[in-house]
């Protein structure tokens, strides 16, 4: 008789276990186990992972589920184990966990299945309280027994049970010792856990004592049996049998697939057929052969492969949004390739027009789940899926869980609490952690020397990172997928159990791949901000004539909008912001939609290396050739390099006679870098191409050449639906300026630095910008008139939105406030609370009174005084007037500088103008550069207004400095070395403009642009150095020239002076300024030189 650990808690008994799925089973496995168990609280989350883990690795599951019923006897919840025997048993199981996380009261008479079921009550339940009335405790037990015939009793290990007490209750021992960690180290880990899920802090006796336990670890079989086997042998005899009786077997990738309702008599590939038909009449192509041959093609493969009632559900949500004047993107990924998706209006991109292949998004030679993602407005995601729950029902859409785990930063942050640290000392161990996406524990102490230091400090912060280890990646919350539905016309009760969502939607407890695994269709209803954006700009446009109405006016290929990604003014354009990304499109130029589908793709970490040679060849520089002549249909669009998915299989076709369906297979197992098949399909496109008419070494030599590119070759679908999105935000940008940034401003309202950014983009538009106005502005920002737009009061910082809200309904409703003690007034009869000076002062600091022939400064001073009045005449008017203030009429108003700190400071942003505003000629002509167009590692001068000066001491006892500033287009941080501070210091403060040259790199903590100081300039030096002469240097085939760069070199070495030097690569389009000790001194030899080395158009003095 061997021992089985049944009752193990995962660790989707949230916080209250450090087991991960996969190590139990890895450990267990180790071990010697063969049959394993899973028993988590309330939940099944780890279920399906659990069983599929088990028979991967040979092991037998069994599946049970610790919950409370409701017990008449005592008047509340009791704790009880179920364990599934079979399927059935399991259905039981999902049905309890559903009504357990849906908050619903389990009653043992309604439970389905008992017989199917093992039942289990262990030390956990009152039953074995001993202090408890032996006639109290039968009650118990018999209102058990009366709806669940056989009961064991689960005994933990060292746990004292007497025979006596079983035969009294009438209970069959089980083994049954519970697990929630798999190491004795994990043991004071479990008890930081757990304190973190109540909020507690650690006594200093628990840190001193912190200790290993074998107290609920998992232990060697034979150390389980050998105390068992001492103790009550029968109980493993119950466990053997227990197990014996377990026949579990979980129906895994069922044909679940939903059908669309329809009227009795319809069919849905007639339907379907019907509406596609249709709309080909509707665009005019009914009698096109191109068109028809591939609709029929099309939808003969989607009636074989069974997604008829598929596409009509999408169809039908489509259909609603677009009823609903709801904007919808052009596609996502690879459906953008299908016809039938683009007559249905699911996707607006067409497939025939931009050679788009369908094989890529559904093959007929390999059966897999269709995918069509629907990209919604992030501000109406929901509005769909209520109508999509109207339709289905409540228990047929579900929304799919995911969890939120305990990362790097948050788990550091959290234990550290525990360990009894201050905020602010927490936060020192989470800022010790580099800002890189997923960063673990192991990798951030390989990177950051501050976090091996702070470990390193003492005993104490060696066991915070030691605990924080254990705990690193465990979930933490459920939370919501942000895309994932599952659709079914059946009651999803039957197939996975569910817990309580957001919005009315119920939620998975499966997370998404166990969701699949079932066999049920997950719909992905994702909510994109730029889908908002363009929502909003289209609302914005309505009230004035002329404007279009909708994306579907918008022109494809028009010249002016074309010219934003020529001239890279990207900023607020979809999948195009990125310094990177632009630099990449002023070197391509774009013509068209092709071009910038084209550059969406090379943008990417595999196909960036070839940009270079895309450039050349697009510009003619470089020769564009091809292995076979048959693949320049394929390439040319491309200058012959591979840059998408479907060129791969395109070729693989053309070359070697593949399917499209065959060549996807191809695609995918080259995208796999999988060596077995990819020799095989060597072999058998060799074969072919030769039959075919290639040489043997041509052929090889091409499929080396997909090979080498299609692992990385991006989704020509994806590319061209993306592309049109940020397509159609540029040409709202160019045509309808204003409406685009209104749009814009309310989507960044929480991030300053874009609202900075977009602020300062308007000038270049000619849309002016009102500050926020008491009786003007609304909760958010809005567009006043066609090229006008007004801050909204939810941009001010430090005021309530509540407050903000109410604001504007009591205008609306009763009038414009006459005056601010009017708006006193009005607010104190609102509400009383909200007459303080924590809400009121930042209304005064953005200047919202001034329309009214306020002064700033002297409300603010009144302002106490003001309130104390109207709290102490309780809002009396005839009292107020005998309270009135003096006024000094004659108090100035702030100074401009005193203006600027406070819109800076509640907005986030300067409104009466900008401190570096006298110097906006030297950033037209170039000679200090905006902080918004810095990439990395580029010499610059750069002009600021700092707001903040940080000094530190360096390990060697100098004094440096990071100082951060901003020049209105975006906020940096700017970092002084001890050798210059020495230099500056004096002159250094806060609300100053100030010159920097330096050079910018990226910050290894932030991600972010800084910059590194090696001159600074302060006051009137500032205008002597900007007013000093550049010279620019052109370079009409870019820098790859090394000897002319080495003649250059020895010029300039010649002429050496104080004059900045320039280069500038027209082929890429990159402009740098040189080293210090390449600048040069006027003069006519110099002048004559440089012009005879690169042409007299070529060398510029200004």
């Amino acid at each position: 008789m061997s021992y089985v650990p049944i009752y193990t808690n995962s660790a989707y008994t949230l916080m209250n276990s450090t087991v991960k799925v996969n190590e139990y089973i890895d450990l267990a496995q180790k071990m010697g186990y063969q049959r394993l168990g899973l028993i988590d609280e309330d939940t099944l989350s780890g279920a399906l992972t659990f069983y599929q883990s088990c028979l991967k690795a040979n092991i037998q599951p069994i599946i049970g589920l610790k919950f409370s019923y409701y017990s008449q006897r005592m008047k509340r919840n009791l704790p009880l184990i179920a364990i599934a025997l079979n399927y059935q048993g399991f259905q039981s199981l999902m049905e309890i966990s559903t009504k357990r996380k849906c908050e619903e009261v389990v009653h043992l008479a309604e439970i389905e299945h008992v017989q199917q079921l093992a039942w289990v009550v262990n030390f956990e339940h009152p039953l074995a309280n001993p202090e408890m009335e032996n006639t109290y405790r039968l009650d118990l037990i018999n209102e058990i027994k009366a709806y669940l015939p056989k009961v064991y009793y689960g005994i933990q290990v060292y746990e004292k049970v007497t025979q006596d007490f079983l035969e009294t209750f009438d209970l069959l021992p089980l083994a049954l010792s519970k697990v929630n960690i798999l190491h004795s180290e994990e043991a004071f880990a479990l008890k930081v856990l757990q304190k973190v899920q109540r909020g507690e802090v650690l006594t200093s006796e628990e840190i001193q004592s912190a200790q290993h336990s074998q107290a609920y670890s998992l232990l060697s079989e034979e150390s389980y049996q050998r105390y068992y086997q001492e103790s009550l042998p029968s109980a493993l005899e119950h466990l053997s049998h227990l197990c014996e009786q377990v026949q579990l077997e979980i129906p895994l990738h069922q044909s679940l697939l939903p059908q669309f309702p329809l009227a009795v008599g319809k069919k849905a590939d007639e339907v379907l057929k019907a509406l596609c038909e249709q709309q080909l009449q509707a665009f005019h192509l009914e009698t096109n052969p191109t068109y028809q041959e591939r609709l029929a093609y099309e939808l003969s493969v989607i009636h074989n492969m069974g997604f008829d009632d598929y596409f009509l559900i999408v169809y039908d949500v489509m259909k609603y949004a677009h009823d609903q004047k709801i904007v919808t993107g052009a596609g996502r990924g690879s459906a953008a390739g299908s016809l039938v998706a683009y007559l249905l209006r699911i996707t607006d991109v067409d497939p025939i027009k931009y050679q788009l292949l369908f094989e890529r998004f559904l093959n007929p030679d390999r059966q897999t789940m269709p995918d069509i993602d629907l990209d919604i407005p992030d501000n109406r995601r929901q509005e769909v899926l209520r109508y999509v729950h109207q339709k289905y029902g409540h228990y047929q859409v579900v929304q799919i869980a995911t969890f939120g785990t305990m990362a790097a930063k948050m788990v550091l942050r959290d234990v550290s609490r525990v360990f009894g640290l201050s905020q602010s000392e927490s936060s020192n161990w989470s800022k010790a952690v580099p800002n890189t996406l997923k960063i673990t524990l192991a990798q951030a102490y390989q990177q950051s020397k501050d976090l091996r230091q702070l470990i390193e400090r003492s005993k104490k912060n060696q066991l915070i990172y030691h605990v924080a280890s254990i705990l690193e990646g465990l979930p933490r919350h459920v939370s919501t997928h942000a895309a994932g539905v599952i659709i079914s016309d059946i009651d999803l009760r039957r197939f996975i159990p569910l817990q309580l969502g957001s919005d009315e939607l119920l939620l998975s407890q499966y997370t998404m791949n166990d969701v699949q695994a079932t066999g049920l269709l997950k719909f992905d209803f994702l909510g994109l901000k730029n889908l908002s954006i363009i929502d909003d700009a289209l609302k914005a446009m309505r009230h004035f004539p002329n404007a279009i109405r909708s994306q579907a006016e918008i022109p494809i290929d028009e010249s002016e909008t074309m010219k934003i990604f020529q001239k890279a003014d990207t900023t607020g354009v979809f999948q195009f912001e990125s310094s990177g990304i632009r630099q990449v499109l002023k070197r391509v130029v774009p013509q068209n939609l092709e071009d910038l589908a084209a550059v969406n793709a090379l943008f990417r970490p595999g196909p960036m290396q070839h940009i270079d040679e895309f450039v050349a060849r697009r510009f003619k520089k470089q020769k564009v050739t091809y292995i076979d002549p048959r693949m320049k249909e394929i390439l040319s669009n491309t200058y012959g390099i591979i840059v998408y998915q479907e060129q791969v299989m395109q070729i693989a076709s053309e070359i070697a006679g593949f399917t499209l369906a065959q060549a996807d297979i191809l695609r995918r197992a080259i995208s796999k870098k999988d060596k077995q098949e990819m020799d095989k399909y060597r072999q058998i496109f060799v074969q072919g191409a030769v039959s075919n008419g290639v040489q043997q070494a041509s052929a090889n030599q091409i499929y080396d050449y997909i090979e080498s590119f299609g692992d990385y070759g991006f989704n020509r679908s994806h590319a061209f639906a993306y592309s049109k999105v940020a397509y159609q935000m540029a040409y709202l940008k160019v045509h309808y300026p204003a409406a685009f940034f209104t749009a814009l401003m309310k989507s960044a309202q929480n991030d300053v630095t874009k609202l900075k950014e977009y602020a300062h983009q308007l000038k270049k538009y000619q849309v002016q910008l009102l500050g926020p106005d008491i009786n003007q502005s609304q909760l958010e920002t809005s567009m006043v008139q066609l090229h006008t737009i007004r801050i909204g009061l939810a941009n001010i910082k430090g005021t309530r939105k509540d407050f903000l809200r109410q604001m504007v309904k009591e205008r609306y409703e009763n009038g414009a406030f006459k005056d601010f003690d009017d708006f006193l007034m009005r607010v104190y009869h609102q509400n009383s609370h909200w007459l303080k000076e924590e809400f009121l002062v930042p209304l005064i600091a953005v200047g919202c009174f001034d329309q009214l022939g306020e002064n700033r400064k002297l409300l603010m001073q009144q302002l106490s005084s003001k309130i104390q009045n109207f709290v102490i005449s309780a809002g009396s008017l005839d009292l107020l007037e005998t309270m009135t203030l003096s006024v000094d009429e004659q108090v100035a108003e702030y100074a401009l500088e005193e203006k600027l700190a406070l819109e800076n400071q509640y907005l986030g942003m300067y409104l009466s103008g900008h401190p570096l505003d006298r110097y906006q000629s030297y950033f037209q002509q170039e000679k200090v550069l905006e902080v918004a167009h810095l990439v990395a590692n580029q010499r610059a001068n750069i002009l600021l207004y700092l707001t903040n000066i940080k000094e530190i001491t360096t390990k060697k006892q100098e004094k440096m400095a990071f100082i951060t500033g901003n020049d209105g287009t975006q906020e940096i941080e700017v970092t002084i070395f001890p050798t210059l501070f020495r230099q500056i210091r004096q002159n250094l403060q806060v609300n100053q403009c100030v010159l920097i040259k330096g050079k910018s790199q990226i910050s290894n903590y932030s991600g972010q642009i800084q910059f590194l100081a090696e001159q600074m300039y302060f006051n009137e030096q500032i205008q002597n150095q900007l007013q000093q002469k550049t010279c620019y240097l052109r370079f009409e085939n870019g820098f790859e020239n090394e000897s002319l760069m080495y003649q250059l070199q020895s010029v300039l070495e010649k002429h050496h002076g104080t004059v900045p030097v320039v280069i500038f690569d027209a082929l890429n389009h990159k402009k740098q300024m040189i080293d210090e000790k390449f600048w040069i001194k006027e003069s006519a030899d110099l002048y004559a030189e440089l012009r005879q080395l690169l042409g007299e158009e070529n060398v510029v003095m200004k």
